[in-house]
């Protein structure tokens, strides 16, 4: 942790605003211990910051967590906040739409400013939120003064609902709806605007009336059916987290009176080229194609030549016009099991921008040569006309290069495929070199039945097919934000953040629990990461330091400012490739355009003036597609698992809080919790450091990344919840006394075992 400089020369203590300035910019692991360190406190000056803090947690400044003190409701500098209430003068109260109250207590209520600046593009300044709205806001903190936490607002993203989700309680003499949403109030139905809805459906209403006096009513204008859906989980995510999933009439209009590109007017001709897509088997949009071919420069030897061609939706998509809006609105497409929640109407997104097979398409394509060891040395944008030769599979690319060629593989295995894969090995020499962090995650994926219920979740095998397009696109995405920043045309960086300095001091502590060492060095670099990784691989320690050094690292991010990519150990780093299902891809090729003076429709003035703005919606955007798809598929899980209540699972240990222990089982990847309360009879005590619950008595330890075997007792898929119980005990002064438990009737319904695979952590 960073020495501070101290703010009160009289008596060698700093003041109250500069240690609650410094338990703000490092949340999570501030103590005494740490403050006293970072202003260089010793001796009898210990008594009075003792004394100094203790006055702070009497007032509320802040909370006290066992030995760690926080600043009351520490929040993102750029958030989205529920509007949730007034204060008794009328101030709006904002909560965070994302808040775990389980690790980190009541969510914090924030002040929010009213007063709205510019929405943008000349637009004029929408109308003033209320209470009911989401918006997404600049958080800023209180002083010593005003502890309260205000956020001026940047945007408002979604009005009070007009519809709203819930589930229908018919009693035959009119109904009530329990809304999704638990901050909307019950709404009553009259027995002529229910339809065909029937008791305990999941239904959408539009609300028809608010009065003052009395509940307002409301009429089903949609019935999504039973809860046991996937598609009922799904709805329930996405009206959790106001995401939008309707396209408004003027969209798709704009979307459906769209005509495709067929001319070359402004393009090269690429049709020839024999690029092809290479996607997962279901996919519908095909955003990039590539193709790799030796390079015939005698000044290069065994270097090669690498295409990446992404669809031109930027031709289509006109800053400012209705498509433009909606898209930057909806900020990227959301994934669930079943179906989609696109950016671009389907019109575009699957058809007219989908690079499909044998059908010309417009394209932005980029051409790199790179060494033998796998260095860059030029590159080049395009915007071309492109034929896809050929739409493959991950499995059917690799099937063939793994000498299992089908009908359409084999005629391209040399020409095309062969090349492709040489051109990775080339690019992998260089990924090695450059040492990325190597930190992969499980990938859980939830198979269907044809009526929408769970059918298995399995973890799919990561592929040497998935890795060279990732690693294609990674080149491709460097080469995007390389080539605006010589232009001196702003974009969107994609950025990842070096881990903070109270992270890294709590990782440190950790090391020391397993009697190792993290270096402290000035030039902080991934490889450091895998050197720690490397030492415990293959160890019973291996799962535990991984999780550990996931948890250590910051949040991806998009911003105007390039601080580079920690993870990928990047100095300039953009998303380029994906401008169907991300807008701030889209962003970044309207750069590239003007930057390569490639047309008329490339970034307005008036658009990079905005880009700081742009940044955090998308940024807020991305937390929430994320947060509604994990939701979804605990939902999903929880609802499979209702009939297994009893059955033993095994396990690992996923978290550690001082109210008990998060496991994910081994089957399904499925997340549930162990009370404290239910370890036994001891009492346990929550070591921070070292990531464990240790009982007093016994000195039974439970450790993040310990194999448990657990007994499921509840499972909630209203809430995706699940609550198990332990069985046997956890390591005993390093020993396992965990008893071997016999196969139960009820064990024996879990799910198949998952096939071995990771994927990488999102970039």
């Amino acid at each position: 942790m960073a020495r501070t400089k101290k703010t009160n020369e009289d008596n060698g203590l700093p003041s109250r605003e500069a240690i609650l300035k410094f338990i703000a910019e490092n949340p999570g692991a501030t103590g005494k211990r740490e403050i006293a360190r970072a202003f260089g406190i010793t001796g009898d000056q210990r008594i009075a910051l003792k004394r100094i803090l203790r006055e702070l947690d009497d007032e509320g400044l802040v909370e006290r967590r066992g030995k760690k003190l926080e600043r009351p409701g520490v929040l993102p500098k750029v958030t989205v906040l529920y509007l949730s209430g007034t204060s008794r003068d009328g101030e709006l109260i904002g909560e965070p739409t994302e808040w775990n109250e389980e690790e980190y207590g009541p969510a914090p209520k924030v002040v929010v400013l009213a007063d709205r600046k510019g929405g943008g593009r000349g637009r004029r300044p929408g109308p003033a939120p209320g209470v009911g709205d989401r918006v997404l806001v600049r958080v800023r903190e209180g002083t010593a003064d005003e502890p309260q936490q205000t956020a001026q607002v940047i945007k408002v993203i979604a009005r009070k609902p007009a519809r709203v989700l819930g589930v229908l309680n018919d009693t035959g003499r009119g109904a009530q709806l329990s809304p999704i949403d638990k901050k909307q109030k019950e709404l009553v139905l009259d027995p002529d605007d229910i339809g065909d809805a029937k008791d305990g459906d999941l239904v959408e209403v539009e609300v028809k009336r608010s009065s003052r006096y009395g509940p307002a009513k409301a009429k089903v204008i949609e019935r999504i059916g039973s809860m046991h859906s996937e598609r009922a989980v799904s709805m329930i995510a996405i009206h959790a987290h106001g995401i939008p999933h309707e396209f408004p009439k003027a969209v798709l209009n704009a979307a459906e009176k769209t005509k495709a590109v067929t001319g070359l007017e402004g393009r090269e001709d690429w049709r020839e080229l024999p690029l092809i897509t290479i996607d997962p088997a279901d996919a519908k949009d095909h955003d990039d194609a590539v193709h790799a071919e030796p390079d015939t420069d005698p000044a290069n030897k065994d270097g090669v030549i690498v295409t990446v061609a992404i669809a031109d939706v930027a031709h289509y998509v006109r800053a400012g016009a209705p498509l433009d809006q909606e898209a930057e609105k909806r900020g990227n497409s959301v994934y669930f099991p079943d179906f989609v929640v696109p950016m671009l109407p389907e019109r575009l997104s699957t058809d007219l921008c989908s690079l499909r097979e044998s059908e010309d398409r417009p394209a932005m394509a980029v051409r790199m040569t790179f060494d033998a060891q796998g260095r860059k040395l030029d590159h080049r944008f395009h915007r071309v006309m492109m034929r896809s030769a050929a739409k493959l599979s991950y499995q059917e690319a690799q099937a063939a290069i793994d000498g299992r060629p089908n009908a359409k593989t084999e005629p391209i295995l040399e020409p095309i495929l062969r090349p492709l894969w040489q051109a990775y090995a080339c690019l992998t020499r260089g990924r090695d070199a450059r040492e990325p962090l190597e930190l992969d995650i499980p990938e859980r994926k939830i198979l269907l039945t044809s009526d929408g219920m769970v059918e298995r979740v399995v973890t799919p095998e990561r592929l040497d097919a998935h890795k060279l397009i990732e690693e294609f696109m990674i080149q491709a995405n460097v080469a995007a934000a390389e080539t605006c920043e010589k232009a001196r045309i702003p974009l969107l960086y994609r950025i990842h953040d070096n881990p903070s300095q109270e992270k890294l001091a709590a990782f440190r502590d950790f090391l020391s629990t397993i009697g190792m060492k993290f270096p402290k060095v000035g030039n902080l670099r991934p490889s450091q990461f895998n050197g720690i990784l490397g030492k415990v691989a293959n160890t019973e320690n291996a799962h535990l330091v991984s999780e550990v050094v996931l948890r250590s690292q910051a949040q991806a991010e998009y911003a105007p400012t390039n601080i580079g990519h920690f993870g990928l150990n990047l100095r300039r780093y953009a998303h380029f490739t994906s401008p169907i299902r991300r807008y701030a891809d889209l962003v970044v090729h309207r750069a590239l355009i003007r930057a390569c003076k490639l047309g008329s429709d490339g970034l307005t003035d008036e658009d990079a003036e905005r880009l700081d703005v742009l940044g955090g919606e998308l940024s807020a955007a991305e937390r929430r597609a994320m947060a509604a798809e994990r939701e979804t598929i605990d939902r999903l899980i929880a609802l499979w698992l209702v009939d297994h209540v009893g059955a033993e699972f095994t396990g690992r240990i996923v978290g550690v809080t001082r109210s008990g222990l998060f496991v994910a089982l081994d089957d399904s990847g499925a997340d549930g919790f162990i009370p404290i309360s239910t370890l036994g009879q001891d009492y346990f005590r929550y070591e921070e450091s070292a990531h464990s619950l240790v009982g007093d008595r016994t000195k039974v330890r439970y450790r993040l990344g310990d194999r448990v075997d657990v007994r499921l007792v509840e499972a909630a898929p209203f809430a995706g919840a699940l609550r198990f119980e332990l069985l046997g005990e956890g390591d005993y002064q390093g020993r396992k006394a965990r008893p071997k438990r016999p196969a139960t009737a009820a064990s024996r319904k879990r799910s198949p075992a998952p096939k071995k695979g990771r994927r990488k952590a999102r970039a």
